[in-house]
């Protein structure tokens, strides 16, 4: 969760019908098996983590979302980065004394203290400004003189200007940036904000919509008295494209640093993204793309909403709970590209790492609620 999404047509995941959601009524009881076999599943497997333990071969790609930079050394850092991010979340949200917590910390801490962790950063240049700025921004307490400090310095003035990047992507940078105290050209949030495709993308969609529509009625028209006439009923498509998605549910976490504060949406731009999100949402609890469902739940957290007082939300708790296996592990990014079991230990780490560890991250700030 710490790059950019690659870009991708879909999540490659076919649809099992095209009916209502499954029924739910228990988010409650969802949130708690999802929470304690999540994090559970991540405290068994720090090892995996770890680029440095013995044995590690660097989870690799799982189909469909963000996808890894080329390069084996750079693929566990992204690994490492991803736990970094949960354990700094976790703190935020609950600084008592949880042992997972803890140890999950300690193991960060140790990657970051490492002298070989600099080499992991910068290993592709394409992520190295990116990766530099996430290793600073969500350092544990204790990494105050780690060998990665001095990557920082090697960061020069174009690495931090807004010149060629989209308004998102320059929200990234900035927000990493600051985090990691940082100096930069990037504008102020309200200008990121304001640019932003939680504003301009429910009107893209909106049109996007209309036109489909208009396509569907003249398809309709162009075969009237065939058997079957495919109609907005059984959407073939989800809103937006699954970078669009990605990049609205990144927004939102930048945009509110996680649920801290409010998104600092211009007036009424919040109620279009949290119905764009709602859509969203129930695309992907039909077609089982897991990963972008707890990015999204965590979305309407980010915007102000209770996603377990809302059908969509509950009904992604209980996709995700479905998913679920009982190591506690979520299997992939979606059904279509799931972990088998009868997968080598390693190769089950990579399909599983991600969306496994996002769904714990959407249990806590679930759990937890905004923090002042």
């Amino acid at each position: 969760m710490t790059t950019t999404p690659g870009l991708r047509t879909g999540p490659g995941s076919a649809v099992p019908g095209c009916g209502p959601s499954a029924a739910v009524g228990r988010p409650g009881q969802d949130l708690e098996q999802l929470s304690a076999g999540t994090l559970g599943w991540i405290g068994r497997h720090l090892d995996h983590f770890d680029p440095f333990a013995p044995g590690h071969g660097g989870p690799g790609h799982d189909g469909p979302g963000p996808a890894p930079d080329p390069g084996g050394a750079h693929r566990p850092a992204k690994a490492a980065l991803e736990l970094a991010l949960l354990t700094h979340c976790w703190t935020r949200l609950d600084p008592g004394d949880d042992p997972r917590r803890t140890e999950a910390t300690d193991r960060v801490r140790a990657v970051w203290l490492h002298p070989g962790f600099p080499r992991l950063l910068t290993a592709e240049p394409r992520g190295a400004t990116q990766y530099r700025l996430a290793c600073a921004a969500l350092a544990p307490a204790g990494t105050e003189d780690a060998p990665f400090r001095a990557a920082l310095a090697g960061l020069a003035a174009a690495d931090l200007a807004p010149v060629g990047r989209s308004p998102y992507q320059r929200l990234e940078l900035r927000y990493y940036a600051d985090k990691a105290g940082v100096a930069h050209a990037i504008e102020s949030y309200p200008e990121l904000a304001r640019r932003n495709v939680l504003v301009t993308l429910p009107a893209v969609a909106l049109a996007r919509a209309r036109r489909r529509d208009a396509l569907d009625r003249r398809d309709a028209d162009a075969v009237r008295g065939a058997e079957t006439v495919r109609g907005p009923a059984c959407p073939d498509e989800p809103p937006v494209t699954v970078p669009e998605a990605y990049a609205l549910t990144h927004s939102a976490f930048y945009l509110s640093d996680f649920a801290r504060t409010g998104p600092g949406l211009p007036d009424g731009a919040v109620a279009d993204a949290a119905a764009l999100t709602g859509r969203l949402l129930d695309h992907c609890v039909r077609h089982d793309w897991w990963d972008l469902a707890a990015e999204l739940v965590m979305t309407q957290v980010c915007l102000g909403l209770d996603p377990t007082g809302t059908p969509e939300g509950a009904a992604a708790l209980a996709c995700l709970a479905r998913a679920q296996r009982p190591d506690g592990s979520v299997p992939g990014r979606s059904a279509a590209t799931r972990a088998s079991t009868a997968d080598p230990a390693a190769e089950y780490f990579a399909k599983a790492y991600h969306t496994t560890l996002v769904t714990a991250l959407m249990t806590l700030l679930l759990a937890t609620g905004r923090t002042p």
